[in-house]
């Protein structure tokens, strides 16, 4: 009788993988944070930040406890930023086959949608007096980090040769199979520093088998920040093209056309400069707050994060969107300039006909 032969990318599929499924969440929330009232409240248990050694203690965040924690055991991390933002990490272990990890994740990532929420407003109540323009919540972004524990029967390569069909599929939150287009896609982006590492970073979720992998979660925090950030410039910017389609129809007040006094009552080149300046203290603030010279392979990891989370995109959209408003706003600017003019110099010339007839009158 003939003996049947498994390939080992069959014979392994049983194996079962410990690790961990990490979740990071961030609201936005309001225009600013008050920190020093934040530190002097009596009523938020909040620690300092320990930054690791390639973030700068420039603007850092503040850790904060959730009011609840006993409801979110699996929280390890609540930061307040700042600028008016909200980041909570959960970590949640995991033990089954890659096989199996594809519905898991899929089940945790919708357990802790609606928690990441509740937990985010238990915060926000607690800081909303401390809040400039608060608003639960403007936008949310997360990412999701799936961490193997390292086996020494398998480095990355194998990994990757062996579960490449199911950690594709992990990573896109799907239980079936993906096409090849897609496994290429997805598989194609990893990287490693040594043969037993295997990281992969994609656009929703990443995938790491390195025992130094703790190292790595800031970075993936700060991608998040990051995005949602740039989103909501973007979408800030969005409402203000908006504004100023509608204010093509919108009559400004009689006084708006005054020398002297109109800036007062409109004023877009001032409100577009200060504008401007929000977004370019925020985003300078995110990315001077990490330092990576000399750190090739850290270095790559996050070029991979900023990659395919778009932030580059993201950045250059804002950057367009500003360019036409500013044009438009210019160009309506120097409209609104040139009627000022006209005004001043009509004041002008009755001021002067006045002149000449109370000297006409008194001859």
């Amino acid at each position: 009788m003939e003996k049947e032969h498994h390939s080992p990318k069959t014979s392994y599929q049983s194996q079962v993988f410990s690790g961990h499924v990490y979740m990071f969440f961030a609201f936005d929330i309001g225009e600013d944070i008050n920190f020093e009232a934040v530190k002097q409240s009596k009523d938020l248990n909040i620690s300092p930040v320990n930054l690791s050694k390639f973030f700068k203690n420039y603007h850092a965040p503040l850790n904060i406890e959730l009011p609840d924690h006993d409801k979110s055991p699996h929280c390890i991390d609540a930061k307040l930023h700042q600028f008016g933002a909200i980041s909570i990490t959960y970590k949640v272990p995991v033990s089954n086959t890659f096989q199996g990890l594809k519905s898991q994740v899929i089940a945790i990532d919708e357990e802790y949608q609606p928690r990441s929420i509740n937990d985010a407003l238990a915060i926000y109540k607690r800081i909303l007096p401390f809040t400039a323009k608060p608003n639960f919540f403007h936008l949310r972004s997360y990412y999701t980090l799936i961490q193997i524990d390292c086996d020494k029967n398998f480095n990355g390569t194998q990994i990757k040769d062996y579960f490449g069909n199911e950690i594709a599929a992990i990573l896109r939150f799907e239980t079936q199979t993906l096409s090849e287009h897609q496994k290429r896609e997805v598989l194609t982006s990893s990287v490693g520093y040594f043969k037993k590492d295997f990281i992969i970073i994609d656009t929703e979720a990443a995938f790491i088998y390195d025992p130094q992998h703790i190292e790595l979660l800031d970075f993936f925090e700060l991608g998040n920040i990051q995005q949602l950030e740039l989103q909501y410039f973007d979408k800030l910017l969005d409402k203000q093209m908006t504004a100023i389609y509608e204010d093509k129809n919108r009559k400004l007040p009689i006084l708006a056309y005054f020398p002297f006094i109109g800036s007062h009552y409109f004023d877009p080149v001032g409100e577009l400069t200060k504008l401007k300046v929000d977004i370019s203290v925020i985003t300078e603030r995110l990315e001077n707050s990490i330092k990576l010279v000399g750190e090739t392979y850290y270095s790559e990891i996050y070029d991979e994060i900023v990659l395919n989370l778009d932030l580059e995109n993201w950045k250059q959209s804002i950057e367009k969107k500003f360019k036409i408003i500013k044009e438009v706003q210019y160009d309506y600017q120097n409209k609104i300039d040139t009627t000022r003019e006209d005004v001043l110099t009509t004041l002008i010339i009755i001021l002067i006909m006045i002149e000449l007839i109370v000297a006409i009158i008194k001859h």
